[in-house]
């Protein structure tokens, strides 16, 4: 990988200095949350001006990439969580491929009676209980999400067999033969409750993006109504688009 920048060519510096920090960045030699190297020492790594590091630098937090802290100096941000709406995935799913390790943290787990609205998404009977499981859900350790998900009973009754801290609530119906074939989502803007915000580490009324999935088997039948609320900062949606 080239680690110089080349005054001949037709890029101007500070765009070749901005794609050879992005490729630190993404590479991992500038790790999340930790400073990048001084604007003097960038200086004298690639031998250019102060203003030439300044405009590279200031292209990088335009982008969200990092951020100057005052009397600190510039820090990489985390890289958010993208889920892809055009894949139906689970949370740990989605953090695993970014590299990162998922982890939950069981608020509650029950059967229900009285979640009527719940029940009518997932066409059960009105005499019939439902499981209502909520979980923080985490990323290295990092609190991303609050998820509240609800389950016709004899799905229910499975996963209550399992740790629900540690459980990918896919990969354990799949062991049982139950697949999910589809799934609508909707997608609003939310501001996080006092209550949310204590249980994600952020401020209260902070912006969140709330998804309401409910998903469907392979005989059509719903078998999963899910909210979850994510963290604005730590997670965002990408849709691909043709024409």
């Amino acid at each position: 990988m080239n680690t110089k920048v080349n005054p001949n060519k037709d890029l101007a510096l500070y765009l070749q200095l901005k794609e050879l920090f992005i490729d630190r960045i993404h590479n991992g030699q500038w790790e999340a949350d930790k400073l990048i190297p001084t604007e003097q020492e960038l200086m004298k790594e690639f031998d250019v001006s102060r203003t030439t590091i300044r405009q590279a630098i200031s292209i990088l937090v335009q982008e969200g990439l990092v951020e100057k802290k005052q009397g600190r100096g510039t820090i990489v941000k985390p890289r958010k969580l993208s889920g892809n709406l055009s894949q139906l995935k689970g949370f740990a799913e989605e953090v695993l491929e970014r590299g990162q390790v998922p982890r939950s943290k069981l608020i509650r787990a029950e059967f229900k009676s009285n979640l009527h609205h719940e029940k009518s998404m997932l066409e059960v009977k009105d005499d019939e209980p439902i499981l209502l499981i909520e979980r923080i859900r985490l990323a290295d350790e990092v609190p991303v999400a609050l998820e509240r998900t609800c389950w016709p009973k004899e799905i229910g009754e499975i996963l209550m067999k399992h740790n629900l801290d540690e459980a990918r609530y896919y990969e354990i119906l799949e062991n049982y033969n139950i697949y999910l074939n589809r799934a609508s989502e909707k997608i609003a803007a939310i501001n996080a409750t006092i209550d949310e915000a204590d249980a994600l580490g952020i401020r209260g009324g902070e912006a969140l993006l709330e998804m309401t999935r409910l998903s469907f088997g392979v005989n059509e039948r719903p078998i999963e109504y899910t909210k979850t609320k994510y963290r604005n900062d730590q997670y965002h949606y990408s849709l691909e688009l043709k024409r």
